[in-house]
């Protein structure tokens, strides 16, 4: 194994620019509308923090849209970002 040493100013550029970078792929990510994103069954699953048989039933009775391309399921974020907005309840501090 190598070892590389850096001065330290040139390593702080270094962390600076990946921290531009960083931020620059975050922005341009939340930049793209949520319709454009689609997501597949482990994502979907990650991210409602669901079993595939609870998504399944999901698609089973109507409860979220999904498009089929061969054995491949994919969800629209949009529509998943819509169902939990319908579900939200906002409590009542006041």
């Amino acid at each position: 194994m190598e070892l590389i040493t850096f001065e330290s100013d040139a390593f702080k550029k270094i962390i600076e620019q990946i921290n531009v970078l960083s931020v620059k792929i975050d922005t341009s990510i939340r930049k793209q509308p949520l319709s454009d994103i689609w997501l597949d069954i482990q994502e979907t699953c990650q991210l409602l923090k669901v079993s595939k048989r609870t998504l399944q039933a999901y698609r089973d009775n109507n409860i979220l849209s999904f498009s089929q391309i061969g054995g491949k399921i994919y969800f629209k974020a949009s529509d998943i970002d819509e169902h939990l907005k319908k579900h939200y309840h906002k409590c009542n501090n006041g």
